[in-house]
């Protein structure tokens, strides 16, 4: 019934170096894609300067995610075919230490390498890359405070999960139990992060009284949305670009706009952004991702239950010895083909969702106009592609691309 080592090398294999071609294949379509001639609809908020500044921003990001992706790919395979995932669960073994303790070690060098090979990226595309375009507002000292906290927790949150499954699932075997244990931790993360875990990396001011508030306010009862607060984030300290954005729920559920969006948009541009955010918990998206998370999380434990013990699994990985922790690694790379698939999917409902939410702003605030400029302008300040490859949005857009969202407004904007 099982996949034999070779199968199991093989899917793999075909499944890293087609994910890759396909990616770099998009991204090439994507670059062809860009055209001289500003389009004629967002002339209003670009000049020949700026959309041409855009085109550079996403040659220079197209180029650098390929390098990227390029030496992940290659580390990947000469640290699988040299053996080093062997190497490592005999070195973990030979500590002595508890099959728990092996494991987090085990993941910990793991993720630890991954941070090193990483960090170089990082670092040139927010120093360089973004810095040369004029994004970047975080200083060295910001950029490590952020890692150190990142890191500090990662360990904090990460330990007690892993710890938890390799004890559930190598004493009672039960995937169902980790499944809940995951659930529990999923939901309490998303209680606690607006209140502990957010301010430590950014400052968190109730919304001022005034016209913007009040104009808030005042939408929010018209449809009958439970607001109590709107935080102003201040997300200039790290970059320009600007978002507004959901997180948390029930009474820890909160509204976050960037002060850069702020600053950047008239109060009615700013109600239609925030009727797009409400327009997605109305319409219950928020609620549906978090279902089908946690379903799909289960569906991952139930196939991880009949993968973990399997020989072949390991010995595609040059291991000799089954592990829960190595298991768990190699299952998550054997489930890559899958994850693909779900990510086109998920992101093709995504993008239904957001026509839905634009359509819910738009006729809730009975001005289409408002959101269609505040789109443009959001655009142009982050540099955003008005003329993406189909294929490239199949494969990586949540969001309809800008142009397509204004055309589908425009229709229904002498409606309301």
């Amino acid at each position: 019934m099982f996949l034999s080592d070779q199968t199991i090398t093989g899917i793999i294999l075909v499944t890293l170096i087609v994910d890759y071609t396909m990616n770099y294949v998009a991204d090439r379509l994507n670059i062809g894609q860009l055209a001289t001639q500003l389009p004629e609809k967002f002339s209003d908020v670009y000049d020949k300067e700026r959309y041409e500044q855009s085109q550079n921003y996403l040659r220079a990001t197209t180029r650098f995610g390929t390098i990227t992706s390029t030496i992940d790919l290659i580390v990947l395979l000469a640290f699988w075919f040299a053996g080093g995932f062997g190497a490592l669960d005999n070195f973990v073994r030979g500590t002595g230490w508890s099959s728990v303790g092996s494991g987090l070690l085990f993941i910990g060098i793991l993720s630890g390498c991954k941070f090193i090979i990483s960090l170089p990226f990082s670092i040139y595309s927010t120093f360089v890359i973004e810095e040369k375009f004029g994004f970047n507002k975080t200083t060295p000292k910001l950029f490590v405070l952020d890692l150190l906290k990142s890191l500090i927790l990662s360990l904090a949150l990460g330990i007690p999960l892993l710890a938890a499954i390799f004890w559930f699932l190598e004493s009672t075997g039960a995937w169902v139990i980790c499944w809940g244990v995951t659930t529990v931790f999923i939901l309490g993360v998303q209680y606690i992060v607006p209140t502990w875990i957010m301010p430590l990396f950014n400052k968190f001011t109730p919304l001022e009284d005034g016209e913007l508030k009040n104009k808030l306010f005042a939408y929010a009862k018209t449809i009958d949305f439970p607001l109590t607060q709107i935080f102003v984030m201040d997300g200039s300290k790290r970059s320009t670009k600007s978002n507004a954005f959901f997180t948390g729920f029930g009474k820890n559920k909160r509204i976050v706009l960037f002060d850069t969006l702020v600053n950047a948009h008239t109060p009615d541009e700013l109600l239609a952004v925030l009727a797009h955010e409400m327009g997605h918990f109305k319409k219950k998206h928020i609620q549906r991702r978090l279902i089908f998370g946690i379903f799909q999380m289960g569906g991952i434990f139930y196939l991880l239950s009949l993968f973990i013990t399997q020989q072949s699994l390991f010995t595609a990985f040059y291991v000799d010895t089954p592990s829960i922790y190595a298991g768990l690694v190699f299952f998550s790379i054997l489930f890559s083909p899958v994850d693909l698939v779900i990510s086109i999917v998920m992101q093709f409902f995504s993008r239904k969702d957001e026509y839905q939410a634009d359509r819910f702003a738009a006729v809730t605030t009975k001005n289409a106009g408002a959101l269609i400029t505040a789109l443009k302008k959001l655009s142009a300040d982050n540099l955003a592609n008005l003329t993406p490859h189909p294929f490239y949005v199949f494969l990586n857009y949540s969001h309809p691309p800008l142009a397509q969202r204004v055309e589908a407004m425009e229709k229904i904007k002498d409606t309301v």
